[in-house]
């Protein structure tokens, strides 16, 4: 699916878990957003904050957020992918490395039940691996909606994500999973 398409999927869910997730991360910190159409709700939702130090690989993201003044807003380099505006390649991963972050917010193409999470394109996956690597408290935005894709590459596992916002209540053998693992789960509601 195209990421316009995307975009439009379920544009209601996904500005209320991105309103969400920006009540997770505080005032006064630093965060990483990732690439995505629900990550990108995010940063909309972070319009208010005061403080925040924003680094992204993500140009739509960039675009949201450029205006607000309260914001520092450090943007990744390398390669661009076209049909996303996602910064990901070697270069990219590198200039994440340089951090450690307060947060992070990340999207997933799919979400398997064993706990994987999945992505389509191997330049974004190392880039969302490092950002997961390099920050201390990772929040994962995701629809339902991923619990019914597939997608070829693993990014990681839910057990090195801290929290999910996701839109109605997983399964029970994900549920368990992230239980084991002291992930929490916030159900964002309309």
């Amino acid at each position: 699916m195209s990421y316009e398409a995307r975009r439009l999927l379920a544009p209601a869910t996904k500005k209320t878990i991105g309103k969400k997730a920006a009540e997770l991360t505080p005032d006064n910190s630093s965060l990483l957003i990732n690439i995505g159409t629900t990550t990108e709700q995010v940063a909309h939702a972070l319009k208010d904050h005061r403080g925040l130090l924003g680094i992204t690989n993500n140009v739509n993201a960039v675009d949201i957020m450029k205006n607000f003044l309260s914001i520092e807003l450090i943007i990744a380099g390398g390669q661009v992918r076209r049909f996303d505006g996602g910064i990901v390649g070697v270069a990219a991963v590198d200039f994440i490395n340089q951090f450690k972050v307060d947060y992070a917010v990340i999207g997933v193409s799919a979400i398997n039940e064993d706990g994987s999470l999945l992505d389509y394109d191997f330049r974004g996956v190392r880039v969302a691996q490092a950002i997961i690597e390099n920050a201390r408290h990772v929040i994962l935005v995701a629809d339902i909606i991923k619990l019914e894709c597939t997608a070829p590459i693993r990014i990681s596992h839910v057990s090195q994500i801290n929290t999910i916002v996701i839109n109605a209540k997983l399964p029970w053998g994900l549920e368990k999973t992230c239980r084991e693992h002291g992930v929490l789960v916030v159900i964002a509601e309309e």
